[in-house]
């Protein structure tokens, strides 16, 4: 982004260090537009503009829920007016029933959901800050965590692991079978994703804010122990056997799995060792 600069801001009493405040000078100017308009209602800033300020930077981007009453919601989402008059748009798309994803022609990118002041008490949000809100308007539960949000981590290991395993014994087959796509689903993304989801459990993990809604979120930064490993176990279409070896061995440091099937699933990587190897 142009002129991005950082400095200290003050939120609840402590001093966070900013990498970038372009992105809440802009969010405060949206916030501007809505208030011309008399049926609007409150703007919530989520994520890194949200109440995880600490975590904004360079790469960061807007993620913003618009509140109105309940006969405008189709107003504000049908035209954009309320947000060109801010900057103008490069780009839109309508992602979802309820809001979009876009991009400022100086290159600031978001998303933003519009809701009716009668889907506030129950729609689904992480915790969120308030950039801008109507003074007669009140919902106690506008900035409160709730909503339909799936657990992405687990306590029950023994189902996760061997979910894990199962997952990787039929990638094998389906890789020999030349369903490599779908192996790399079942190694790379089913396998591992089990596997994530109970890491918490064995190892210690560092003090880095959780994305409650994507478990890659901040990977890297919650357990950098595991960066090595993650080079091994996630190498691609090409080399769907190495990664089931790696994602197998890291199980075994973790986890008494069983012994049989284990026992197995090397045999298959072996086999489709030698066929990746043609």
């Amino acid at each position: 982004m142009n002129g991005a600069y950082s400095h200290f801001f003050k939120y609840n009493g402590i001093e966070v260090l900013l990498l970038n405040d372009n992105l809440l000078k802009r969010l405060d100017q949206i916030g501007n537009s809505l208030a011309k308009y008399p049926k609007t209602l409150a703007l919530i800033g989520h994520g890194s503009v949200g109440v995880e300020l600490s975590r904004l930077d360079l790469f960061s981007d807007l993620d913003f829920f618009v509140v109105v009453e309940d006969d405008q919601k189709n107003t504000y989402i049908d035209s954009l007016f309320w947000l060109e008059e801010v900057h103008p748009l490069a780009y839109r798309f309508k992602n979802t029933n309820d809001g979009y994803k876009f991009m400022f022609s100086d290159g600031i990118y978001g998303e933003f959901a519009v809701f009716g002041r009668s889907e506030m008490a129950h729609v689904t949000q992480n915790e969120g800050r308030i950039v801008w809100k109507r003074e007669d308007y009140e919902e106690p539960h506008l900035l409160d965590k709730k909503g339909n949000i799936s657990l992405i981590e687990y306590d029950d290991a023994d189902f996760r692991i061997n979910e894990a395993l199962t997952n990787l014994y039929v990638g094998l087959l389906r890789a020999q079978r030349g369903e490599k796509l779908s192996a790399l689903r079942f190694i790379e993304s089913y396998a591992f994703s089990n596997l994530m989801s109970v890491l918490h459990l064995f190892i210690k993990e560092e003090p880095v804010l959780k994305d409650p809604f994507n478990l890659e979120r901040r990977f890297e930064h919650r357990y950098p122990s595991l960066q090595k490993q993650l080079e091994k176990m996630l190498q691609g279409y090409a080399h769907l056997a190495l990664s089931a070896e790696a994602i197998l061995d890291y199980i075994l440091t973790i986890y008494p799995a069983n012994i049989a099937f284990t026992k197995e699933i090397r045999v298959q990587i072996e086999k489709l060792k030698v066929l990746e190897s043609k």
